[in-house]
């Protein structure tokens, strides 16, 4: 007697529709039969349900409610098409049957996903590639998938994957053109703001030239008056004119410090938005990170410590508007890190600049240094000859990254945070100037609880 599932009993247990693909999907989520035949039946129950079932791939067989095997409709109607097959199976019990057309299943658990699952399909042999798939739900629970169904929803995947990745790698254009333009705006700004400051830079040390010019003059005129005059005593003390003396001089050299602090910002927003995309220039890279901390100085107020260790390195040839930003991308993020550390009450934020020459490209697999200890010995075989490196490492004592995202950290679009502190591009795009656009390495090290290190390497001949 054959088992079937509810509604039509030879019609697809669960209903599929396109609609509800996603890139993992998995087996259980489609269109899946699910009839079942008592193995001890005879052969006409099986010619009765593929006669009346035309879209049936095949039966499942069971005996005592046990998994036993599964018969294909190409399979059944191989046999009884061969002399005397009708009168050989119709008559006797399924079973005598099974023994003549058992071959080799290909059973998949249900939460297999669909790519994979297709993938293995496709490997079988050509006598064995349209044969119906046994996808196990459960221990009691066997239904059977038909390949060309397969193969079809494999390829409604291939599709969304494709409109997937074209709608990623547009959003990516789209923000490339916002950073450019913004990059533009921000020369633009520098540029207008640039002549104001010069002015008030250039005034202030004359106006501190002034000050002490006309403090020497009042001070002669003191040394030098024989008779006290009482008007001018007065005017002096209204005035607080001692008080003032030290006060105003202060006052100018603030406003000097400040202005060439401003000068100084104005020239770094200059050189971070130097957008050089086709052509290479000397630049030194310690100026381009002290740019870079000069812009996130605001954010560096919270109590955060920045260790600098620079090492000794030539003026180096590349695009320095795209490493200025490579060096934005992660000191930012390292002060995400050391913030979201600070809201638990841990020990108080910290960031490691450092960086050195190193002679020969190194291995991706170096420990952590976190915080930066001695240079490790790396033996000579495992340097590329002739290759002399900038190595720039920027570590922090954050709450590190998880061991289990870590190969994604590159990825376009993967991002921990919330949507309004991060895109998702950050890493994925400093890792592709580094690679691609310098010829060098991105690596990352990290250890959850003690912090995060990236290490750039720049190779230079």
């Amino acid at each position: 007697m054959n088992v079937c599932s509810q509604g039509s009993p030879f019609m697809p247990a669960s209903l599929f529709s396109p609609q509800n693909l996603r890139l993992d999907s998995s087996l259980q989520e489609l269109s899946l039969y699910e009839c079942q035949v008592d193995v001890d039946a005879v052969g006409m129950v099986l010619s009765h349900i593929f006669e009346t079932n035309p879209g049936i791939p095949g039966v499942i067989l069971k005996c005592d409610r046990e998994f036993v095997g599964m018969i294909s409709r190409r399979r059944f109607l191989e046999r009884l098409s061969r002399p005397y097959g009708r009168e050989l199976f119709l008559t006797r019990s399924i079973r005598a049957l099974y023994r003549f057309a058992q071959i080799e299943l290909m059973m998949l658990p249900g939460d297999t996903p669909i790519v994979d699952a297709a993938h293995q399909a496709i490997r079988r042999s050509p006598g064995h590639i349209y044969e119906p798939i046994v996808v196990q739900i459960s221990p009691e629970d066997y239904r059977l998938l038909d390949t060309q169904q397969l193969l079809i929803v494999q390829s409604y995947i291939h599709q969304l994957a494709t409109e997937l990745l074209r709608q990623q790698t547009q959003s990516q254009l789209i923000q490339s053109e916002k950073l450019a333009s913004l990059g533009q705006m921000v020369a633009g700004v520098a540029h207008e703001i640039r002549n104001p400051v010069g002015c008030i830079v250039g005034n202030t040390h004359c106006l501190s030239n002034y000050y002490e010019d006309l403090m020497e003059l009042i001070n002669t005129y003191e040394e030098e008056r024989t008779a006290s005059n009482g008007r001018i005593e007065e005017v002096k003390e209204e005035i607080d004119f001692d008080f003032l003396k030290t006060d105003l001089f202060e006052m100018i050299r603030s406003i000097q410090v400040s202005s060439e602090r401003l000068n100084s910002l104005v020239n770094s927003l200059r050189s971070f938005s130097h957008m050089d995309q086709n052509n290479r220039r000397e630049t030194d890279i310690h100026e381009c990170l002290e740019s870079t901390l000069l812009i996130l100085k605001n954010r560096l107020k919270m109590g955060i410590k920045v260790i600098k260790n620079y090492g000794k390195i030539p003026q180096f040839l590349c695009y320095s508007g795209l490493l200025s930003q490579v060096f934005m991308n992660l000191i930012a993020n390292a002060i995400d890190a050391v913030e979201e550390n600070a809201k638990s009450g841990k020990e108080s934020g910290k960031i490691w600049i450092s960086t050195h020459i190193l002679d020969g490209f190194p291995p991706e697999s170096r420990s952590l240094q976190i915080p930066p200890e001695p240079e490790i010995e790396i033996p000579p075989s495992a340097l590329t000859k002739n290759i002399r490196c900038i190595v720039i490492r920027i570590a922090d004592n954050g709450c590190g990254i998880p061991p289990e995202i870590q190969h994604r950290i590159f990825e376009n679009f993967f991002t921990t945070k919330s949507a309004e502190k991060g895109t998702g591009l950050g890493l994925a795009i400093s890792h592709q100037i580094v690679q691609e656009k310098h010829g060098g390495s991105l690596n990352l090290r990290s250890l959850p609880g003690v912090g995060t290190e990236f290490e750039i390497v720049l190779p230079f001949m």
